[in-house]
């Protein structure tokens, strides 16, 4: 018989779904499938409980209209530290402690101001060219059909796109080739990121540990200095890692590393996901290839990867049916969990009276896939409209639950102070790709089958395809 502790519940404390496993709790059945676990616990327990998972207590709050209430006490619900323990931990860097790198977290922080405003259109057009490149150099001979693998290509391209913005070129002779070497150490690392979210040992997972850090090694300053045309954003990190003295070469590597991670690893899968349900409802990419051609017509720009394509910040956000296929596949595949950590024992009010009781150390957590597929907000949530954030030839902000108008209604990035800094660069780079597909390609399936979310990455972030499928495609006439 095993014994393990239960909290004796306080008044105005949730209630609480435990589990048998000692220690596990609920965690295999939340893993297997978080989404219909919490929509079952909600029709039992109401819009808040709390789940033991993994030896920790985490109050979900299920109410949309509620969010803004965890959202807004940031004082008291916190988020940085447990973040930054865990991508310590997963990229192999010291904790960002106050006594040991002052200010490091504060200062690594300003720095996200390189990708906003004015900096974040500098970083755009890098990426616009260098995108360009990249399809020209794979595609240009394209005359005829090419079939590749989706995922495959996506990967391809927008890794080393990313990577060409932020780091710069590798000037060798087989500059694709060292950059598409460190694209399959990262997929092969990226493969076991949802054990080390999990906090499994990296000893536990064959060679993750030898891969990151044959990763890590790549970004050593001796090799960094080599690559010509970097980023401000990666320069300035530089500069601010160059001050404090006690952090080494290899913590400083590991810190550049974590930031390519967190670049490119949900930009591919959610571009794969925008790809694929545009080739398969052929009335959504007539629809978002009308608008491109219309906009290359307008400006005077010619189509074809001879020609360079520029497009202002402003042209690109009016591109109303792109940016609506784009968030529609946003709402389908990202599973994003917001968690928040108690600071002190303190009552969370709630609208409506409500109040919960919560104790320092407490978990409380978001889940936005359940507004994302909710019938009230969503109609036919589960079928794929790629004009349901339009109205009237507009972007459509406004959703209703309940009659109600919603404050949030699509939550891929996060919320409130954990809102991913690079969400501007990420739904430009990826409105980019699609951009220059659709102006020189014809792109269609090759394969008739369908490809579903592996729900492996419940929680953390954009949920990859189960299987890869074909795709071909040739240059426009």
């Amino acid at each position: 018989v095993y014994f393990f502790p239960v909290f004796n519940r306080k008044t105005g404390e949730p209630p609480l779904v435990n589990g048998w496993i000692p220690y596990l709790g609920k965690a295999l059945i939340f893993r297997k499938d978080a989404y219909k676990f919490l929509l079952d616990q909600q029709k039992k327990f109401g819009d808040i409980f709390t789940v033991h998972i993994a030896g920790r207590y985490i109050t979900f709050i299920m109410d949309p209209f509620q969010y803004v209430y965890v959202i807004r006490n940031s004082k008291q619900l916190e988020f940085h530290e447990f973040a930054n323990k865990m991508a310590s931990k997963t990229f192999d860097y010291p904790a960002l402690s106050k006594g040991k790198f002052p200010e490091l977290k504060e200062n690594l922080h300003r720095i996200y101001q390189y990708l906003q405003g004015k900096p974040l259109d500098i970083i755009s057009d890098h990426m616009m060219k260098n995108l360009q490149d990249i399809f020209e150099w794979k595609c240009s001979q394209a005359t005829d059909w090419e079939t590749e693998k989706m995922y495959k290509f996506c990967c391809s391209v927008m890794f080393e796109a990313s990577f060409v913005t932020l780091y710069g070129r590798v000037p060798a002779a087989d500059g694709h080739k060292v950059i598409s070497e460190i694209r399959d150490k990262f997929i092969k690392f990226d493969a076991s990121f949802p054990y080390l979210a999990a906090n499994i040992p990296i000893e536990l997972l064959g060679a993750t540990k030898k891969v990151r850090k044959e990763l890590i090694h790549h970004f050593l300053l001796q090799n960094m200095t080599k690559w010509l045309g970097g980023s401000k954003v990666v320069q300035a990190r530089q500069d601010i890692f160059e001050k404090y003295e006690l952090l080494g070469d290899y913590d400083k590597a590991a810190h550049h590393f974590a930031f390519l991670w967190a670049s490119v690893g949900n930009t591919i899968p959610a571009t794969f996901w925008a790809m694929y349900y545009l080739l398969r409802h052929p009335e959504a990419l007539a629809a978002v290839r009308d608008e491109i051609d219309h906009l290359l017509q307008s400006t005077g720009q010619k189509r074809g990867p001879t020609y360079n394509i520029h497009l202002t910040r402003e042209q690109l956000d009016n591109l109303v049916y792109l940016e609506s296929a784009l968030n529609e596949s946003l709402r389908m595949c990202s599973s994003s969990m917001n968690i928040r950590i108690s600071q002190e024992d303190f009552v969370l009010k709630l609208e409506g009276n409500q109040e919960v009781v919560l104790r320092k150390g407490d978990w409380i957590a978001l889940y936005p896939q359940i507004l994302h597929m909710d019938p009230e907000v969503y109609e036919d949530p589960k079928e794929y409209k790629f004009d349901r954030y339009i109205e009237n030839g507009k972007k459509k902000t406004t959703f209703y639950k309940t009659g109600r108008k919603l404050k949030y209604f699509l939550m891929p990035f996060g919320s409130g102070i954990s809102m991913c800094p690079g969400r501007f660069l990420a739904m430009n780079e990826m409105k980019m790709f699609l951009f220059i597909l659709l102006s020189h390609f014809d792109v269609e399936l090759a394969e008739n089958k369908a490809v579903r979310l592996d729900n492996s990455r419940m929680g953390l972030g954009i949920l990859l395809p189960d299987v890869d499928i074909a795709f071909r495609y040739k240059l426009r006439s």
